[in-house]
């Protein structure tokens, strides 16, 4: 069940908003993605209790604003480096799951068809007018000729009238015709690592808004607050 809306919160950290990334499929990809919703959930969650921490902390008519939040900065704390870490180690996890679906598309691959005719193919493909060349391999990737496609880049690409680059991109656009679902996956885990990142930046603002002020006013209370102690202290009392 999604966690209710808390207007306190930017929106942007519910977790319901990673579902809207291109590629995002609840069968598909939500299983690759779930300490990436879990890990937003988390922060989302985390920060409706330290709003409501702060909204008790206010309750209490013996604190001034600056005990406030003071009362509430130690959680806050604690908290925000912990939301921080988990979601760098999200963050990491995605990378890697990126890493590997780059490696799947990226397969070399290998010729089916007889040397003989694969050579053929090369040799065709190479006299080709350059504009032609590439039009007619995009069509050959559409129309899903795994002969052709295989015998152009499962060779050295000098054969076929091509520069590395561009076999290593028709190879990577014949992985994502044949393979849409791994396709996808990549594209979801990609854009869930963005959503990561930059939702990630929110979080230290959006600790500062439910604690009620910015750090820098949190350790120039903390700093009155020690000297105030101190103050308090008698010689041989």
């Amino acid at each position: 069940m999604p966690t209710p809306v808390d207007i306190r919160i930017t929106p942007s950290l519910h977790a319901d908003t990673l579902k809207e990334v291109d590629g995002y499929d609840e069968e598909l990809t939500a299983p690759i993605l779930a300490s990436a919703l879990e890990a937003l959930d988390d922060a989302y969650i985390t920060l409706g209790k330290l709003h409501d921490a702060r909204d008790a902390a206010k309750k209490n008519q013996a604190w001034t604003e600056g005990q406030q939040v003071l009362a509430v900065s130690d959680a806050a704390w604690k908290q925000q480096q912990r939301l921080a870490k988990k979601l760098d180690n999200v963050r990491v996890t995605l990378e890697k799951q990126i890493a590997h679906f780059e490696g799947e598309l990226s397969q070399p691959l290998e010729s089916r068809a007889a040397v003989t005719i694969s050579g053929e193919v090369r040799k065709f493909v190479k006299d080709m007018p350059t504009e032609k060349r590439h039009e007619f391999l995009r069509q050959a990737i559409e129309d899903g000729d795994h002969v052709t496609i295989s015998a152009v880049c499962g060779a050295p690409p000098y054969l076929s009238g091509l520069d590395a680059n561009f076999q290593k991109t028709y190879t990577r656009m014949w992985h994502e015709r044949t393979s849409p679902d791994l396709a996808q996956k990549l594209k979801a885990v990609r854009g869930a690592k963005a959503v990561i990142e930059q939702r990630g930046a929110l979080i230290f603002k959006e600790v500062e808004k439910a604690m009620g002020a910015p750090w820098t006013r949190v350790q120039a209370l903390r700093e009155g607050n020690d000297k105030a102690l101190a103050a308090l202290k008698f010689d041989g009392q």
